[in-house]
C-alpha cells in the first residue's frame, strides 16, 4: 500500500516536524499540567483532541466544509494563547474536589473543540497534497493515522521533559506548567498578531 504509506508519513511530519510549532505549542500548554500518575488524563485529553480533528479533517477533505485560511490560521493561533492561558489561570484555581473535577472537563471539551480547529488546518495541507487523486479515503485515513503518531511522539516529549525537569532540574511540576504555558501562550499571542497583520 505505497499511496497509503506515503500518506502516513506526511501526516506524521505534518504535526511532529520542527516546523509544526502552532499544532506543538498547543498540545504542549494542553498536556504540561500532568505527571507520571496522571497519563490516563493525557490520555483523554489526546483523545478529545483527536476526536475534534478528526471530524473536521473528514468533512473539510471531503468539502462537505470549506474555511478560509485567512480565518482558520488565525484561530489556530488564539486556541494556544486561550489554552496557555488558562493552563496558568488552573494553577491558582480553587483545590476542591468539586472544583477539579469541573476544570477537568472543561479541559476535556475544550480540546475537543479546539480539536475541530485545527482539524480544518490540517485538512487545508492535506488537499494541497491531494491534487487529482481519484480517491481520497484512503489518503485521508493515512494521513490521520500520520498526525496520530506524531502528535504521540509529541505528547511523549513534552511528558519525558516534564518528568526530568521535576527529577533532575528539581523544577516543581507548578513552576513546570508555568513556564511552559507562559511560553506557549506568549508565542500564540505572537503568531495571532502576525497572521491577523498579514491578513489585513
Amino acid at each position: 500500500m505505497p499511496e497509503f504509506t506515503v500518506y502516513l508519513r506526511l501526516g506524521y511530519h505534518h504535526i511532529a516536524a520542527l516546523g509544526a510549532w502552532d499544532h506543538i505549542l498547543f498540545v504542549a500548554a494542553l498536556t504540561a499540567a500532568y505527571g507520571p500518575r496522571e497519563w490516563k488524563r493525557i490520555a483523554v485529553l489526546v483523545t478529545a483532541f483527536t476526536l475534534g480533528h478528526s471530524v473536521t479533517l473528514a468533512l473539510a477533505t471531503f468539502d462537505v466544509v470549506r474555511v478560509s485560511a485567512r480565518v482558520v490560521e488565525p484561530l489556530i493561533a488564539a486556541t494556544i494563547v486561550v489554552t496557555g492561558l488558562a493552563a496558568i489561570r488552573d494553577q491558582f484555581a480553587a483545590a476542591s474536589a468539586a472544583a477539579a473535577r469541573a476544570m477537568l472537563v472543561r479541559r476535556y471539551v475544550t480540546a475537543g473543540g479546539f480539536g475541530l480547529i485545527h482539524g480544518l488546518g490540517f485538512a487545508g495541507g492535506l488537499r494541497a497534497l491531494l491534487g487529482a487523486e481519484s480517491s481520497i479515503a484512503l489518503p485521508l485515513l493515512g494521513f490521520n493515522l500520520g498526525l496520530e503518531g506524531g502528535q504521540l511522539v509529541v505528547v511523549a516529549a513534552i511528558f519525558a521533559m516534564g518528568v526530568a525537569a521535576e527529577r533532575w532540574l528539581r523544577v516543581t511540576r507548578r513552576t513546570w506548567v508555568l513556564g511552559v504555558s507562559g511560553v506557549a501562550a506568549a508565542v500564540g499571542m505572537v503568531m495571532l498578531a502576525a497572521r491577523l497583520h498579514s491578513d489585513s
